[in-house]
């Protein structure tokens, strides 16, 4: 039996808490200034991505999802979803990819 649990409630949520506390303090105090802005490690993998879904690559996930839902309406059963999803894949591959990135540089 451990001496915390032969405690009243509210002295173990102290002791639980303490038991948090250095670990948090110490990370704390190690802690460094970050630079978001400052890192161009993934800038060429960035662009080849950003231009890979602005370009053809957008174009065949598109027509790849419109397919899918094509098939699932053939298939008999009717959902919104199969509608729905293509058009948002088209959506989301064309402006998205814009979108976020002025997000992203407006942030930092």
């Amino acid at each position: 039996m451990t001496k915390a649990s032969t405690l009243p409630q509210h002295h173990k949520n102290s002791v639980r808490a303490r038991d948090y506390f250095l670990p948090a303090a110490i990370a704390l105090a190690c802690a460094s200034a970050a630079y978001a802005g400052a890192d161009t490690t993934f800038d060429p993998a960035l662009q080849k991505f950003t231009d890979f879904l602005e370009g053809s690559g957008g174009k065949i996930i598109t027509v790849l999802s419109l397919a899918g839902g094509l098939i699932a309406l053939a298939s008999g059963r009717f959902a919104l979803g199969q509608v729905a999803v293509p058009v948002g894949v088209g959506i989301g591959v064309g402006t998205g990819v814009p979108i976020v990135t002025s997000v992203v540089t407006a942030t930092i």
